[in-house]
């Protein structure tokens, strides 16, 4: 359709219709504006949040598929160690990390909408590439590897569907919506755990490939609705340098380190707690993993809420201190050989991760609007969320990594859990002299 003229959008404005041109474009797009929101923006806005959740659903099942197949490859007639099984949980994660770079730019270049089919199609690859090599015991393990690694696919969505969600919601409500998209795509990892292993098993014995051919139809569709229902923003298609502009900033590198902490420990513990659970105690079932990943996706809107309430810096140090609790409860049930505490204190880890996850991620609009002017604050508070989503994934991989080296090194994951542990409270000390101390630049600041 032809662009609109002058006269149907000073109409379309006055009515409180958005103007679109062709590909779905929106103009005059002002969530800031009372009444704009009240009259159109809220149900665009939210219409674009349902679709994108669906998206950003399937990328983390398809991104957490590795963690559910891993522990039954042995079973099927592969011979993997156990360092070996953490590489395929990690390595998915690492590339996942990775590409959340080059997502976040795609969403200025391309439009969030158009970018959104095209990520959501691209999740066809790692589902039918696991769903061919799992029927083959015979496979390298150097091919199994990059099967694995096209899981990271998956993995790359989160920062692109954060970085579009963004632009649709004004400040007061963006804490809000970023959490919910960000926990929809969380629960995919849980849910995938819960769902995937009733998926495979046959009355004959396990049906690997069923993990990767039944996402095949569910991305299809979800590809389909991103194309009839969501809408590129005008206002996102930006210079890259205003994205790049946080790349600059030493904030973003600061917010970057603490999502390790907490986005990095909650994919790293999703992805690696089926096996641990497997390996750590004889007899135990993998099947009950789902609930730790579950339970960190439902807390994530509550760490965000939370952050809305009584500041992001102040949840942030608080879920510091719950997966500091979390680390000591299961190096203490390592010790006791106690199964049951050692679950319960992972999904302590988890909830702590959840509210971390929220908390940290609705620090970022607050920073920058301390620092900057609105209108540039918004675009590098946007490109800031991409840095810190692919940064903070990278502990996806160092997860799995530690506990490897842990193992191999200790016979044990306990070191691995003690240097999580001081991790924990040097993040939760840096952000209290950054954002929280008497003194501190931001610490008068409602961050």
């Amino acid at each position: 359709m032809p662009a609109p003229s002058r006269e149907n959008a000073r109409t379309a404005t006055t009515t409180g219709a958005v103007p679109a041109r062709r590909g779905r474009w929106l103009t005059d797009w002002d969530p800031e504006d009372p009444v704009f929101w009240k009259q159109r923006g809220r149900a665009v806005a939210r219409r674009n949040l349902v679709v994108s959740i669906l998206c950003e659903f399937l990328g983390f099942c398809v991104w957490a598929l590795w963690s559910v197949v891993v522990p039954s490859l042995n079973s099927v007639g592969f011979a993997l160690t156990v360092d070996q099984q953490f590489w395929l949980i990690a390595l998915p994660s690492l590339v996942g990390a990775t590409l959340r770079i080059p997502y976040t730019f795609a969403v200025p270049v391309l439009g969030g909408r158009t970018w959104t089919v095209v990520s959501a199609l691209l999740l066809l690859v790692p589902a039918l590439a696991l769903a061919w090599v799992v029927q083959r015991p015979e496979t390298p393990f150097g091919v199994l590897l990059a099967v694995a690694a096209l899981a990271g696919l998956g993995g790359g969505n989160f920062a692109s569907s954060m970085t579009n969600i963004s632009f649709f919601f004004p400040e007061h409500e963006k804490g809000r919506a970023l959490g919910l998209n960000a926990a929809g795509g969380n629960l995919g990892t849980g849910i995938v755990q819960l769902a995937v292993p009733a998926v495979v098993v046959t009355g004959a014995g396990l049906q690997l490939e069923r993990a990767g051919l039944v996402f095949v139809p569910l991305v299809l569709v979800a590809a389909l609705l991103a194309w009839r229902l969501m809408d590129n923003v005008s206002t996102a298609r930006a210079d890259v340098r205003d994205f790049a502009l946080a790349a600059t900033r030493k904030h973003t590198w600061i917010i970057s380190f603490l999502y390790i902490g907490t986005f990095g420990s909650f994919i790293g513990y999703s992805g690696a707690f089926p096996t641990l659970l497997k390996t750590q105690f004889v007899g135990a079932s993998p099947s009950l993993a789902f609930l730790g990943a579950l339970i960190g996706a439902l807390s994530r809107p509550l760490g965000g809420m939370l952050a809305d309430r009584f500041g992001g810096a102040r949840i942030t140090i608080g879920s510091f201190a719950v997966l500091a609790l979390g680390a000591v409860g299961a190096i203490t049930a390592l010790q006791q050989s106690s199964f049951t505490l050692f679950f319960a204190s992972f999904l302590v880890l988890f909830v702590g991760t959840g509210l971390g996850n929220g908390s940290t991620y609705r620090m970022i609009p607050a920073v920058f609007r301390a620092e900057m002017a609105l209108p540039v604050a918004r675009k590098a508070a946007a490109g800031c969320l991409g840095i810190a989503g692919a940064v903070g994934a990278f502990g996806g991989f160092l997860i799995p990594r530690g506990f490897a080296m842990s193992t191999t090194a200790t016979g044990s994951i306990v070191a691995a859990l003690v240097c999580f542990l001081v991790a924990y409270l040097g993040m939760a000390v840096l952000t209290w002299a950054v954002y929280q101390r008497r003194g501190a630049r931001l610490s008068g600041v409602s961050i």
